[in-house]
C-alpha cells in the first residue's frame, strides 16, 4: 500500500484516539472506586431505626426518626409498610412496594433469604405476607435488594418525620448482591424483658363466650356455650359485631394507665381448626389485641382455653356438658393446635410482647380423666410447643389441673432441668377463688382476708422451687353481707336493716361497708400474689360485680394503680 500524508495522520490520530480511551477507561474505574469505597454500602436493616414491619407501634404520629450515617435500607420483599407522607422513589402512594396489583419488581430483586413473611401493622391493609409465603420464595434466589442509604453528603443528624418525604439527597438504588436477611430481621419493635411481676387480667368472654357474662349476646337464642351458639342463625353476624366491641384499644389504653401490664387472653381451638359448627374468625382479632398491647407496652398470655373434645365440660372450653379431651385423639390434635398457635404467635416477632402460650385450661382430674395422662401430656405439649417457637424465652404454662402447684413440682423440675427460678420455661398455672365451694360461703370477710393471706404458704410454691407460678385467674368476688356498722355476716342472707349482701345487689348499689370489705380483701389478694407469684390476672376485666376490674376502679374496690394500697400490710401480721 503507498501511504501518504494524509493516511499517516489518520493512523497516528487513531492511535491517539485509542490511548486516549484506555487512559479514560482506567480514570474512569479508578474514580468509581474510589466513590464506591467512600460512599457507606446498604446495610440490611429496619427503616429507619424504628423496625415498623412488625406493626405497632411502627410509627408514633408526633415522633420523628434520626437517619444514622448509613440511611438504612429497605429490602423490598420482607413488604415493608412506608408510613404515610414517606414516598421515596420507587414506593408507591399506598405504601406498599410491591403491591398486589402487581408493581414490577425490579430485575433480580426478590425475598431475602431465609425470611419468609412478616405480618403486617393492623389497619395498613389486607395483604397478608405470609399468604404470599410461596410466591415469594418463586423469586428469591436471585433476589437483590432495592435499598435507601445516603450520599457522601447527606447530613446523618437529619429527621424525618412521619408526614415528611425522604431527602432529596437520598438515593434509591438496586443492589447487585442478594440482601442477606440481618440477624434482626424478625426482631420485635419493643422490649422483651418481662416485669418482675405479671400484674394482669383476663380478657375473658370475648373470643370464647360464656353465657354468664355474654347474656346480652346470647339473648333471644336457646344456646347455652359456644358450640350451640354458632349453631344459630346470624351467628357469625352477632360474633363480628361482639367481638369488634367488647374489648378494644381503648380498654388496652385504660388497663395500661391502671398498671396492668399483662393480659391473658382466652381462645378456642376452633380458631385453629375448621371444626363445624364452630365458627372461626377470632384470631384475627387476638392478633389485633396482640398489636394495641405491644403499643401501651402490655405483655401477653395466649391462652387456648377451649381444648378438642372439651377439657372440663364446662361453657368455657367452648362446649358444656361430656368431656373427653382425654381421648388419644383429642390430645394429639390439641397438641397439633398449640403447635400453629407457637408457629405463630411464638416467633421472635412476637417476643416482645407475647410472653407466653398456655397449654390447656381447667383441665379436670377425676371421673375418668387421669391427673398422670395430663401430666405426661403437658411434657409432651412443651416439647412440641418450644420446637415449633423460635422465640427461646416463650413461656409454656400448664394449669394445675385443680391439683395445686405442688402436686406439678416433680414435672417443673424434670422440664425445666437445672434452670433456676427465673430462667424456667415450664410455668404452673392456679386458680383461686373464694365464692367457688360451699365451705368459702361460711366465711367472714376477716376470714376471707385471713385464707387469701395463707396461700403464700398453702396454694402457693416457695421461692426455693424452680417451678414459677401464676394465678391464671381470681376475683373480688366472695359471698358475704356487710352491716351498716361494717361487720360481715357469712353467706348471702342477712336481716339487719341496711345490711346488703353481694350476691343480691347491684354493685352500683353497694353501701360503704361492703365496699370496704370488698377492697380489704381483694388488696390482701393482691398482696400474696405480689410477694410470692410470678404474675396474677383477675377474672376478668370486665364483669358483673366484684369481677370485674374496670369496675373495682369505679366503685373503689382498688384505687387508680393496681398497686394502691388503702389497707396495707394485712398479710404481714
Amino acid at each position: 500500500m503507498q501511504y501518504t500524508s494524509h493516511t499517516l495522520f489518520r493512523e497516528d490520530t487513531a492511535v491517539a484516539e485509542m490511548f486516549s480511551l484506555i487512559f479514560f477507561a482506567f480514570a474512569c474505574f479508578a474514580f468509581f472506586s474510589f466513590v464506591a469505597e467512600a460512599l457507606p454500602a446498604p446495610v440490611a436493616s429496619s427503616f429507619p431505626l424504628k423496625s415498623y414491619y412488625h406493626g405497632p407501634p411502627a410509627w408514633s404520629p408526633s415522633a420523628t426518626y434520626e437517619s444514622t450515617s448509613t440511611f438504612p435500607t429497605l429490602s423490598i420483599g420482607s413488604q415493608h409498610i412506608a408510613p404515610t407522607g414517606i414516598v421515596p422513589s420507587g414506593y408507591l402512594a399506598s405504601g406498599f412496594y410491591p403491591t398486589a396489583s402487581g408493581y414490577a419488581w425490579p430485575t433480580g430483586t426478590g425475598f431475602p433469604s431465609g425470611v419468609t413473611g412478616y405480618p403486617q401493622p393492623t389497619g395498613t391493609g389486607q395483604i397478608n405476607a405470609t399468604a404470599f409465603s410461596s410466591w415469594w420464595t418463586s423469586y428469591r434466589q436471585s433476589s437483590a435488594s432495592l435499598s435507601l442509604y445516603s450520599s457522601a453528603s447527606y447530613n446523618s443528624t437529619t429527621s424525618v418525620s412521619v408526614n415528611s418525604t425522604i431527602p432529596t439527597s437520598v438515593s434509591v438504588i438496586a443492589s447487585s448482591t442478594s440482601a442477606a436477611a440481618s440477624s434482626t430481621a424478625t426482631a420485635s419493635t419493643g422490649s422483651a424483658v418481662l416485669p418482675d411481676v405479671l400484674r394482669g387480667v383476663n380478657i375473658g368472654g370475648w373470643l370464647i363466650l360464656e353465657s354468664w357474662m355474654n347474656w346480652d349476646v346470647f339473648a333471644d337464642t336457646d344456646a347455652k356455650d359456644q358450640f350451640s351458639f354458632d349453631s344459630c342463625d346470624g351467628a357469625k353476624d352477632k360474633l363480628e359485631k361482639h367481638w369488634s366491641s367488647y374489648f378494644t384499644e381503648s380498654d388496652v389504653e385504660g388497663l395500661a394507665a391502671a398498671g396492668i401490664n399483662a393480659v391473658r387472653i382466652p381462645i378456642g381451638f376452633w380458631s385453629y381448626l375448621d371444626t363445624a359448627p364452630y365458627l372461626m374468625g377470632a384470631d384475627a382479632y387476638l392478633e389485633k389485641a396482640i398489636g394495641w398491647c405491644r403499643n401501651h407496652g402490655i405483655k401477653v398470655l395466649v391462652d387456648c382455653h377451649g381444648s378438642p373434645g372439651s377439657q372440663n365440660g364446662f361453657d368455657n372450653s367452648g362446649r358444656s356438658g361430656n368431656v373427653a379431651w382425654q381421648q388419644d385423639d383429642n390430645m394429639e390434635q390439641s397438641i397439633s393446635i398449640l403447635e400453629t398457635i407457637a408457629k405463630k404467635y411464638g416467633a421472635q416477632e412476637y417476643a416482645d410482647v407475647v410472653f407466653g402460650i398456655q397449654l390447656v385450661n381447667e383441665p379436670i382430674s377425676w371421673d375418668q380423666n387421669n391427673i398422670d395422662t395430663t401430666k405426661e401430656w403437658a411434657k409432651k405439649a412443651y416439647t412440641a410447643v418450644k420446637s415449633a417457637s423460635t422465640n427461646q424465652d416463650l413461656a409454656v404454662i400448664m394449669h394445675d389441673g385443680f391439683m395445686g402447684p405442688s402436686d406439678w413440682e416433680e414435672v417443673g423440675a424434670a422440664v425445666n432441668g437445672g434452670a433456676s427460678l427465673s430462667d424456667a420455661k415450664f410455668w404452673i398455672d392456679t386458680h383461686l377463688y373464694q365464692n367457688q365451694v360451699a365451705d368459702d360461703s361460711k366465711l367472714t370477710q376477716d376470714e376471707h382476708v385471713e385464707k387469701a393471706c395463707n396461700w403464700s404458704s398453702t396454694e402457693l410454691l416457695p421461692s426455693s422451687s424452680n417451678l414459677p407460678v401464676i394465678v391464671g385467674e381470681f376475683s373480688a368476688a366472695t359471698n358475704i353481707c356487710a352491716n351498716p356498722d361494717g361487720s360481715t355476716v357469712a353467706g348471702s342472707v342477712c336481716w339487719i336493716d341496711g345490711c346488703q349482701c353481694s350476691a343480691n345487689v347491684d354493685i352500683e348499689d353497694w353501701n360503704e361497708p361492703l365496699i370496704q370489705a370488698t377492697r380489704k380483701f381483694l388488696e390482701a389478694e393482691l398482696d400474696t400474689f405480689e410477694a410470692h407469684a410470678r404474675g396474677y390476672f383477675m377474672w376478668n376485666f370486665k364483669g358483673p360485680g366484684a369481677w370485674g376490674y374496670q369496675n373495682a376502679i369505679k366503685y373503689g374496690l382498688i384505687g387508680d394503680k393496681i398497686t394502691d394500697r388503702k389497707y396495707p400490710g394485712q398479710c404481714s401480721s
